[in-house]
This record gives C-alpha cells, sequence and structure tokens, in this order.
C-alpha cells in the first residue's frame, strides 16, 4: 500500500498578484524541496507534475531540471484540467503499487498570471484567431462554459442562490479562522493564502452574476500556486505517513461535470472498504458553490466534516494545481481518522482519493 511521507503547497494567490513574475519552476522548485526535505530524502524515481494552461515543454521535466534533481528522472506532465493535480497522485500511488517506482513526487503547478495567449491559425491565410479555452467535447452544443454549467446544476439540484451565498460566507469565514499554516511554504513573502475575506450579506448581494444564480462570489478566483507530495512504498513509512486507501477517476456526463465526483468518491470508497459516514475529513473541490454542494450532497457526506479550513472559494483555483493541493490539506489536517480529497474537471471526470492515518 502506497503512502504520502510529506507533503507541502505555496500560497495560493490570485492572478496578478505576488506570484505574478513566477514561472512554473519557480513555483514548484521551493515546494518540491521542502518536500524532500521533511521526507528526508534525496531523490525520486518519478515526478508527476500537473498543468493545465501553461506554455507545453514538459514541465515536469524542466522542473525535475531546476530542482537539482538527477537527470535520471524523466518527468511526466498530464492534463486533467481541475483534477490533473490530484490523479498525478493517483498515478503515483498505481506506479507505486505496481512496483514501478518506489518513490514518486506527484502534485501539480499553474500559473494564471502567466499563462500563454492562445490563438488558432486560418487554414486560409487570415490572421490568426485568438480564444480563451479549449473545448472540453467535440459538441459545441454540448460545450457548456463552467459559469453556465454551474448555474445549470443549481437549478437542477433547487440550490438557490441563498444557499450558494451561505456556503461561500462559511468558506471564507473558516479560511479566515485559520492561524496556523504548517503545510505553506513561503514564497515572495506570502506564508498563508490572502484572498480569504469576510463575506457580509451586503456584499455577497453586490456579487456581478456569472450566469444565473452564479455569482462572483460563488465562483473560485483564477490563481497561481503549486503542490506536492512525496508517494511512497509502504516499507518507507514514517509515523506522519498518510495512508492511500482508495482512489479513483471516472467520466461522467460532460454537460453537468459538476456531479462527476460522485461516482468516483463512492468507487475509492468502495475500494477502501468504507462507506459515506467513515469519512472524518473532506476536502471537496469549491470550483462553485453550486458543485460543491451538489457534490457533498450526492456523495452523503456530513457537511461538519468539508473544508475545515475554508476550500477554493476562499483561496482561489489554480488549475493544475488545485487536486493537489485538497492532498495536502488532508495530509496535515488529520491527525487521525479517515479522509477524502474529491473534484470535478471540466469534460465531465471525477477524481476521489481516500486516506487514512
Amino acid at each position: 500500500m502506497a503512502v504520502i511521507l510529506a507533503a507541502r503547497r505555496t500560497a495560493v494567490v490570485p492572478k496578478g498578484g505576488a506570484f505574478a513574475r513566477l514561472s512554473l519552476e519557480e513555483l514548484a522548485v521551493p515546494v518540491i524541496r521542502a518536500c524532500l526535505a521533511d521526507a528526508g530524502i534525496s531523490s525520486v524515481d518519478e515526478v508527476i507534475c500537473a498543468n493545465a494552461i501553461g506554455p507545453g515543454g514538459n514541465p515536469a521535466r524542466r522542473i525535475v531540471l531546476a530542482s537539482g534533481l538527477p537527470q535520471t528522472v524523466a518527468g511526466l506532465s498530464i492534463d486533467r484540467q481541475c483534477a490533473g493535480g490530484l490523479d498525478a497522485i493517483l498515478l503515483a500511488r498505481m506506479m507505486v503499487d505496481n512496483g514501478m517506482a518506489q518513490v514518486v513526487l506527484a502534485g501539480g503547478v499553474e500559473s494564471f498570471s502567466r499563462r500563454p495567449l492562445r490563438l488558432h491559425t486560418d487554414p486560409d491565410g487570415g490572421p490568426p484567431i485568438p480564444y480563451d479555452e479549449a473545448p472540453f467535447t467535440p459538441w459545441p452544443d454540448r460545450n457548456p462554459s463552467m459559469a453556465a454549467a454551474a448555474a445549470a446544476l443549481a437549478s437542477q439540484q433547487r440550490i438557490t442562490r441563498q444557499e450558494q451565498d451561505d456556503w461561500a460566507a462559511q468558506s471564507h469565514a473558516k479560511a479566515c479562522a485559520v492561524t496556523d499554516w504548517p503545510e505553506v511554504v513561503v514564497l515572495r513573502g506570502q506564508a498563508h493564502d490572502p484572498f480569504a475575506r469576510r463575506l457580509g450579506p451586503a456584499l455577497l448581494a453586490r456579487a456581478r452574476v456569472l450566469h444565473g444564480s452564479v455569482t462572483a462570489a460563488t465562483a473560485a478566483v483564477a490563481a497561481d500556486a503549486a503542490a506536492f507530495c512525496v508517494v511512497a512504498a509502504d516499507h518507507l513509512a514514517t509515523r506522519s505517513a498518510l495512508r492511500l486507501l482508495g482512489g479513483a477517476t471516472l467520466g461522467a456526463d460532460p454537460v453537468q461535470p459538476g456531479l462527476a465526483p460522485i461516482p468516483a468518491i463512492a468507487a475509492a470508497l468502495a475500494q477502501a472498504g468504507l462507506s459515506a459516514p467513515a469519512i472524518t475529513h473532506a476536502e471537496v473541490m469549491e470550483a462553485y458553490a453550486a458543485q460543491a454542494i451538489a457534490c457533498v450532497r450526492g456523495a452523503g457526506l456530513d457537511p461538519a466534516g468539508v473544508n475545515p479550513g475554508g476550500g477554493a472559494l476562499a483561496r482561489g483555483h489554480p488549475i493544475g494545481a488545485s487536486g493537489a493541493i485538497l492532498a495536502v490539506r488532508l495530509f496535515h489536517g488529520i491527525a487521525q481518522g479517515t479522509g477524502l480529497a474529491a473534484i470535478a474537471s471540466a469534460g465531465g471526470i471525477g477524481s476521489a482519493l481516500v486516506v487514512a492515518r
């Protein structure tokens, strides 16, 4: 059984903030070095890094070289959009459990501040055509924007704007109450997530509407961050190691990606031989309040144990790193008991990881 020996991350800083000038390597390398120091190891068999909107060129390989790891570590980059950071950890678990590796660094990094401009070439020789994001399905009529999908989910599930506002306010309040940030590697003076604030009724009422009942207050902001875990074989486990009991990534309806984590959670729990009431600490992605509410309800999780230190609504959403951030928070948040990380991804993908200490 694979275990997590160490887990660290940067602060999550909204686009254009303190991390705006940092490259992917500059975000990731301090985190990787902290993970290695915490685990008491100097090398790994592989580095798996999720990145969704960067410039390509295998960021994992660049990070390996920049971090001073042996050049024999190849580096594997993956893109599963929002789920990528968590899926990197699931891939690392499979490699370790199958005997392909003893130690794998896995996580993700994203810089919205330095995302490339995107242009389609014109096959007829005209000027390039700009676009904001890649399509997530092959069908233009079944490729909703994430805000539109969240609004449709809220309508279908009868999740009111008030419920979404309340969820966002609670997320910020829980994050503001955190006083200790052991998982954060200080970078550019950022020792904690700076975005959390008090969201009162008046501010929530004034929030710009993005689509339907979804507002700017109930959608996570674009952000920059990196997060990694050291995944290792259990014979290397220390007393603080987190055991990886189950994990799953499943596809679902691409028109309603917010519901995709529900079957993934069920599959991960079944693999671990557990049911939802056994989860004492859950980190559920809050790309949108409506999506988080629907996921918690559909999976049968106790809301009291979900995102005890606040979620992405109070931090921000660095796409490729977000799933890994959930795992890092579990590593530092569980003294004992059973935990869950779950995230939805564009295109109708859900990923979940069950852990215990």
